[in-house]
């Protein structure tokens, strides 16, 4: 990955777990240094954390990252997000703004911002603590492709990307957003089995975790679909097919749908 240029800076409205997790992926991957990187946060202990633990600048005030930013993170909740933007408007020029809270629309932030803005919407999520993520961007009008190439690699420092249009951005947050606590609910589910079973947790917890992970690489990295690469697990009249028979009983496969749709239903109410 190229470095920006020196000059360039790097702002973060909000320093929750999302903002730790970008800060480190493009200081690990030398994307910013650390003086390059400011941080505001009504949270005094927060801005303390990450200063001391990555050396950026911090403040207690928006508009003065803002103001010393070329390229600025909204990290924070879309419940919060008017208060946010609230009296930045005007140290906002020609700043690229990468969003990441939920709902918020391009249009709704421009609204806030001014037109002269340039906006990506984006949608991480947690994995991307450990450099595992995947985000979604939806590009926003009069984009130059320097300036979604700058967003893709400030993201790809904490996992994979891919660009949809803005109108799926809800669904995104229902599958991947949201999808992280339906598979821990899952290890969760399946670790309980195992020690049902006789197994001790610790020893079910990591075979639940290990196999979810092993999985999920078999259909990144072969490409097949995953209907196939059960098949090609489950033997005729074997333990798969009965565990498998009673998933279905049990309306698993229906069950996740309905909290995809659900949870992308949610997003759009976030958003107004």
């Amino acid at each position: 990955m190229s470095k920006t240029a020196p000059t360039q800076k790097l702002g973060f409205l909000g320093g929750g777990r999302m903002a730790e997790a970008l800060i480190n992926g493009v200081l690990s991957a030398k994307w910013y240094r650390p003086d390059q990187i400011h941080v505001a946060d009504p949270d005094r202990g927060r801005l303390d954390h990450l200063k001391t633990r990555y050396g950026v600048q911090i403040s207690a005030a928006n508009h003065e990252v803002v103001a010393l930013s070329d390229v600025v993170m909204l990290a924070v909740k879309p419940q919060v997000i008017v208060d946010a933007l609230t009296g930045i408007r005007e140290v906002l020029t020609n700043h690229l703004v990468i969003s990441v809270a939920a709902g918020v629309t391009i249009d709704r932030i421009r609204d806030l911002c001014g037109p002269a803005v340039r906006i990506i919407r984006a949608m991480p999520n947690t994995p991307a603590m450990v450099g595992e993520g995947i985000t979604a961007l939806a590009i926003g009008p009069n984009l130059e492709e320097e300036a979604v190439a700058c967003a893709e690699g400030i993201l790809r420092s904490v996992g994979r990307v891919v660009r949809i249009q803005e109108q799926l951005m809800d669904a995104v947050t229902g599958l991947s957003g949201s999808g992280p606590a339906y598979v821990f609910l899952m290890i969760e589910a399946m670790t309980d089995g195992g020690v049902k079973m006789g197994l001790p947790r610790e020893t079910a917890s990591l075979l639940a975790a290990q196999t979810v992970l092993g999985a999920a690489r078999m259909v990144l990295e072969t490409g097949q679909h995953p209907a196939r690469l059960k098949d090609q697990v489950t033997s005729p009249g074997g333990t798969t097919m009965a565990g498998l028979h009673r998933l279905e009983q049990g309306g698993v496969r229906a069950v996740l749908i309905d909290a995809i749709e659900t949870a992308t239903k949610r997003s759009k109410e976030l958003g107004g």
